[in-house]
Order: structure tokens, then C-alpha cells, then sequence
């Protein structure tokens, strides 16, 4: 049986979006540290390749590319909006091998030279909407993962699911008018961007949002999940499944207050692969979101990465 795959890349790492920013190269520090332990042995690793502008064009417009591409600092740093997102030297590498990641991935469970994927990359992606960065993030990888599946590999029917503690407007925003692309999302409301209404369905019902009230435990989330997210995901037989994989709904996570466990992370990724098992023959490629508790962040990633390698 082919193994689970890890996307990542050292050029990650240096993404500096400032001292004192959440989203710091720490993060993704924890969670490969994490993922070298000897429980995840059977792990396979593979370099992240450079993402190509044709992908990045596949769901933002080539005016914010070239925004991105021309404010990208030599030394410093050079915010992209109110001072959430910052370039720094490294981070238009950071963000190309972040998308290149997500659609080798693709490529990877498309071909069967994997079961599923884990792409351990940052920085996180689905708030990045289609002309905008915001929210720390500067490209939609996830996004741009279900549109090359559906324009390179010619499939039917893409999800995405969302689990990351904050709405992923950017997600939502670019799946809005396309039928053939599917958005699921779990978390807290209110909380920012500000989006994620319910009454937000898309152009045929292909949006699905699932908002949760602060201090929401292990029992009301997997109730919210089982009667609203895992039917609406079934129903709509994707032909692969790519997971928005935050872990800011945490209980120690600082920017939240949701009250989830490591548990509840390997509870929806096991569910997810059932229905993957169901409808796309296991085909799933997960992408580190969110996630800012340095202890949340090992334990959520910990029990994510558990239940793919269990699938």
C-alpha cells in the first residue's frame, strides 16, 4: 500500500513576518519536530517543489500576483494589508514552495503513488481571496490544490474541508460560483474575518458553513459536524478531498476559544477519510493552516497526521 506522503521545504522556514507575529517559523518547526518522532517512522518525505505562476493563476488574478511578486522586500519587511500579512526576503519562496506542495500532493494520491498527503508548510493560505491577501496569508494553496485537480486532472467534483478555527473566507470567495468546487467549514463565530454565515450556501449550495459559538467543547463540535458537515460532504461525492488543516480550535490556543482536544483532530480527519473511502478511493491532501498554541499545534498535528497514516 503506498505510503503517507510530507510536503515540506527549508525555504518555509523563512518566512519572517516579523518579532512577536503568531505566524512564526516556530510553528512549522513544531510540527516537523513533531512528525520526526519515532511513531511517524513510516512517514515518507519529499521536498516541496517551487509552485509555477500557472497554478497561482488558476485562482488568483495575475494583477495580485504581480502586486506580490513586486512589493517582496530585499531586506525588511513589506506589508501586503493592514499589517497581518508581511513579505520579508524569503517569503515569495515560502509561498511557491507552499503551492507547489499543495499540487504535487495532488499529483501524488491522483497518480497512486500515495495513500494520502501532508503538506507541513507555511505560510497558512485560505484567507488569501482571489485579488487579496489578508489574515497572514498570501496565497490560497488549498484553494489553487482543488483547481489544478479539477483543471490539470480533469476531475468532476473537488471539496474542500475546513476545519482551522477562523472562516476561510478566501476559500469561499473563490469557490463561490463554481459548482464543480465544493467548501466545507467548521469555526468559531463570531470571530475574525467576520464571514462564514450559514445563509452563506454559494451558486448551488457548494458552500457549507458550520459557525460554532465560543467555549465550544468536544461534544457540541462533533455533534455539529456528524448532523450538518459529514452529509453535505458525502452528498457531494467528491472525486478528491483537501483538508484546510488548522489547529487553532484548540483549547490552549491563544487567538480562539473554542475548546477542542487532540482527539477531536484525529476524530474528523478519521470521519473525512471514511467518506474519502466512500467516494475517491482514499484520495485525500491535507494543508497546515492555523494553529498557534506551540502545544495545540504538536497535539492537534500529532493526532491529524495519526489517523491519515491509520486510513
Amino acid at each position: 500500500m503506498p505510503p503517507t506522503l510530507v510536503y515540506t521545504h527549508a525555504a518555509c522556514l523563512n518566512h519572517q513576518p516579523g518579532p512577536h507575529h503568531p505566524e512564526s517559523p516556530e510553528r512549522l518547526k513544531t510540527v516537523l519536530q513533531t512528525l520526526r518522532s519515532p511513531e511517524f517512522a513510516a512517514l515518507e518525505w519529499r521536498d516541496a517543489p517551487m509552485g509555477t505562476i500557472e497554478q497561482v493563476q488558476l485562482i488568483h488574478s495575475q494583477d495580485f500576483i504581480d502586486e506580490v511578486a513586486d512589493i517582496a522586500p530585499n531586506h525588511g519587511y513589506m506589508p501586503l494589508d493592514g499589517g497581518d500579512t508581511v513579505m520579508s526576503p524569503g517569503s515569495w519562496e515560502a509561498v511557491m514552495r507552499c503551492v507547489g506542495a499543495a499540487c504535487a500532493g495532488v499529483d501524488a494520491v491522483l497518480n497512486d503513488d500515495a495513500r494520502n498527503v501532508f503538506c507541513a508548510t507555511r505560510p497558512c493560505g485560505h484567507h488569501a481571496e482571489p485579488s487579496k491577501a489578508m489574515g497572514f496569508c498570501i496565497f490560497n494553496q488549498a484553494a489553487i490544490a482543488a483547481a489544478y485537480a479539477y483543471d490539470v486532472h480533469k476531475l468532476e467534483r473537488v471539496a474542500v474541508v475546513d476545519f482551522d478555527v477562523h472562516h476561510g473566507n478566501g476559500t469561499q470567495a473563490a469557490f463561490y460560483d463554481r459548482p464543480e468546487l465544493f467548501y466545507a467549514s467548521s469555526h468559531q463565530s463570531p470571530l475574525y474575518p467576520g464571514t462564514g454565515k450559514s445563509a452563506e450556501t454559494g451558486v448551488s449550495h457548494n458552500i457549507l458553513n458550520v459557525p460554532l459559538p465560543p467555549g465550544c467543547d468536544s461534544d457540541l463540535f462533533r455533534s455539529r459536524i456528524e448532523a450538518d458537515m459529514l452529509p453535505a460532504v458525502r452528498e457531494f461525492r467528491p472525486e478528491l478531498i483537501i483538508i484546510s488543516a488548522g489547529f487553532d480550535a484548540h483549547r490552549l490556543d491563544p487567538l480562539a476559544a473554542l475548546r477542542l482536544d487532540d482527539d477531536d483532530f484525529h476524530w474528523i480527519t478519521r470521519e473525512l477519510m471514511r467518506i474519502a473511502d466512500e467516494t475517491c478511493k482514499g484520495h485525500v491532501v491535507s494543508i497546515l493552516e492555523g494553529g498557534y498554541s506551540m502545544e495545540g499545534l504538536a497535539g492537534g498535528t500529532r493526532a491529524h497526521v495519526r489517523a491519515l497514516m491509520e486510513a
